[in-house]
């Protein structure tokens, strides 16, 4: 007899909401401040997913990272506001899962302050009952930590629970932490690349991952 799924737990960028305007636009101001050309936003979007740090490292010189990063996060604050919109699907999703009285919560490297800010300006912290960032465990996605915290959280056992992520990193915190991944097509990643991770399900949209949930239960 399969568990009755109890939480969904979802990635945040690419996922819920599309920020790669205020990645690209906060990227490229410290380029220009720092005399290095800018990049292009297809670019960037394939360095997204691994935390600001990482992103950073792939397009400046190593001793120029943590200068890069303080100039970045500042002017991320406010980037954030402008550049971030929901992705088609989401608010809808959302009210249907709360509805079915399912536990919500957000899983993301994307560091604490800047999560908090997107879910403020979109106003959406209210459908979830935990948000947990890559800064608050020991080891960022692709390891299980923020799964393994938001399970322990809850006391629920990994066949309680599924993921909702875009990119192979998201399917690979999900296996590691023993968590169904439901991949949704709207990240940096193909589907391709996605499906060689061994996802449980693809899916092109998240408005279907409610249908897919509801199979599941």
């Amino acid at each position: 007899m399969k568990n009755k799924i109890k939480l969904v737990a979802f990635d945040l960028d690419g996922t819920l909401v599309d920020a790669y305007k205020a990645v690209t636009n906060s990227l490229n101001f410290v380029l220009k401040q720092m005399r290095l050309p800018g990049v292009e936003e297809a670019v960037i979007r394939r360095k997204v997913g691994w935390g600001d740090k990482n992103l950073l490292e792939a397009f400046f010189p190593q001793d120029k990272v943590e200068k890069a990063l303080s100039l970045y996060r500042r002017h991320h604050r406010e980037a954030l506001k402008s550049g971030t919109r929901f992705l088609p699907g989401v608010e809808k999703l959302l009210e249907t899962l709360q509805t079915r009285r399912l536990k919500l919560a957000i899983a993301t490297n994307r560091p604490t302050r800047f999560t908090h800010i997107i879910l403020k300006h979109l106003e959406i912290r209210g459908f979830f009952d935990y948000v947990l960032c890559a800064d608050k465990v020991p080891n960022p996605k692709p390891a299980p930590d923020v799964l393994n915290r938001i399970l322990e959280r809850f006391s629920l056992k990994p066949s309680e629970a599924v993921y909702v992520g875009d990119m192979v990193i998201d399917v690979q915190t999900g296996r590691r932490a023993k968590v169904k991944t439901i991949a949704v097509v709207t990240g940096s990643n193909t589907r391709k690349e996605i499906a060689l991770a061994g996802p449980f399900k693809i899916v092109p949209e998240i408005s279907e991952v409610a249908g897919v949930l509801e199979r599941m239960t």
